[in-house]
């Protein structure tokens, strides 16, 4: 297996190192014809995109292999053992452990996978989007507020192809309900409830004492990013990082991404003006055990005033009458009823499966359903990227979207962080501050570890 070792020096690359290497690429971005490099359009000779992937060894193995219709030339998981079976299935692509080493050393990456826990997101694709490069990145986009603006910039800034990786957005379902509901199916839809049973690993629970040794072939220092430093121990990793404040973002984070999109969409949303959260007890440390937090949502584009609930930790929201004994609601695990002046549609967590309830007004409506105005995907949410890539029509969930809809969900989490238990906080979206409540700015954006702050890349 070639390795970074081999494809260079033996020595850790720093962070200045990086950093001017980085400009060096950045600049040859802008000199070295596109036709070269494969971007903005322009695929490489092969008609083929040179991608990597970052973070290989859970999710991003599957957005890897969606995507192994292209040139898959280089692979970058900091857990060689985790990522080991990813890494032997492509055995032409190099192997890193350091993302920054692997965009240095190989300047013919036209595009980059980011499937890492969700503290790495923002600095691994920000750091890819200053070298040009593509990137589809894993949901949620980013770890709080600040960063998903930062990305959503970035990404016109250097007029890259964008993706996250809230698949269910390529779906038919989401289609559907957007369609449905622009077209009065239901009515005025003021109020909805979406709910997951989420979370499916340890919440609520504190910092343990013990500190064991770090697996021989993870890097520690480099999983940590631009976390605090903090002693290894399994507790937080693989898939259990998801309840820690410093590397996730809760039920809400992992699966709000996919269960709120339809709602987002359809009902055109963007920055929430008030949200209010509740939750079994919260600690500093990871989230809690089940949350409850509302959005409200002014008047927007004909669409009047609508409350937004969430619940998670197997919480649910009120049953609907017209729902028939022994039916479950959304998939049984996730889902979403939206409630109109005129009816009312339930939905699975992708947005799949939109029904009108009860089934026998979803019959009668079958047979007269509004026309079709949302382009449909033909393929892959990754392949949709792809696309996009080689010169397409935007990816349908590119960062001028979904960085709107993750600052939406990472600002529930800021309501269930928040002290002021509650307490509405009235939000200043285009701003990015909480204007009643100073304390809760805190969690807008992380403090970070030195030289991994997204301003000093």
């Amino acid at each position: 297996m070639q390795n970074e070792k081999d494809a260079g020096t033996n020595r850790r690359i720093s962070r200045r190192d990086f950093l001017g290497g980085s400009a060096a690429a950045a600049m040859a971005f802008t000199i070295v014809p596109s036709h070269v490099l494969g971007a903005n359009g322009n695929t490489a000779p092969s008609g083929k995109l040179n991608v990597a992937g970052v973070g290989v060894g859970g999710m991003g193995k599957n957005n890897v292999r969606a995507c192994n219709s292209e040139n898959i030339v280089a692979l970058c998981d900091v857990d060689e053992a985790y990522a080991g079976s990813v890494f032997n299935e492509y055995p032409k692509a190099k192997k890193y452990t350091d993302f920054r080493k692997m965009l240095e050393q190989q300047k013919e990456i036209d595009a980059v996978i980011v499937a890492t826990p969700d503290h790495t997101h923002a600095v691994v694709a920000m750091t890819a989007m200053q070298m040009g490069k593509h990137v589809y990145v894993q949901k949620p986009m980013t770890h709080n507020v600040w960063e998903a603006r930062m990305l959503t910039k970035a990404a016109r800034k250097y007029k890259v192809a964008t993706q996250m990786g809230n698949q269910g957005h390529s779906g038919e379902g989401c289609r559907l309900i957007y369609e449905w509901i622009n077209a009065g199916v239901i009515g005025e839809v003021r109020e909805v409830h979406a709910f997951t049973n989420r979370p499916i690993w340890p919440q609520g629970i504190d910092r343990p004492q013990d500190t064991p040794p770090v697996p021989e072939t993870l890097d520690w220092d480099l999983w940590l990013g631009p976390a605090p430093m903090r002693p290894y121990n399994p507790a937080y990793l693989p898939f259990r990082w998801r309840g820690w404040w410093d590397y996730g973002t809760g039920a809400l984070g992992d699966m709000g991404c996919h269960v709120l999109d339809p709602v987002f969409f359809a009902l055109k949303l963007k920055y929430p003006e008030r949200v209010i959260a509740s939750s079994t007890p919260v600690n500093d440390e990871t989230a809690p055990l089940a949350s409850i937090v509302r959005f409200e949502y002014p008047a927007r584009e004909g669409m009047p005033p609508v409350k937004i609930d969430w619940y998670d930790g197997k919480l649910l929201p009120p049953r609907p009458e017209e729902l028939e004994p022994g039916r479950r609601m959304g998939n049984g695990s996730s889902g979403v009823i939206f409630i109109g002046s005129k009816g009312k549609i339930m939905c699975g967590e992708y947005g799949d499966s939109p029904r009108l309830l009860p089934e026998s007004r979803m019959r009668e409506f079958s047979r007269n359903m509004p026309d079709k105005t949302v382009p449909r995907i033909d393929g892959s949410h990754e392949q949709d990227w792809i696309q996009a890539c080689k010169g397409g029509r935007p990816a349908c969930s590119n960062f001028d979207y979904s960085g709107p809809l993750t600052e939406m969900i990472v600002m529930g989490n800021l309501a269930i962080r928040t002290e002021n238990k509650n307490e509405k906080l009235e939000w200043d979206g285009e701003n990015m501050k909480v204007t009643n409540i100073k304390d809760a700015n805190k969690f807008v954006r992380r403090e970070y570890r030195k030289g991994w702050s997204l301003e000093e890349l």
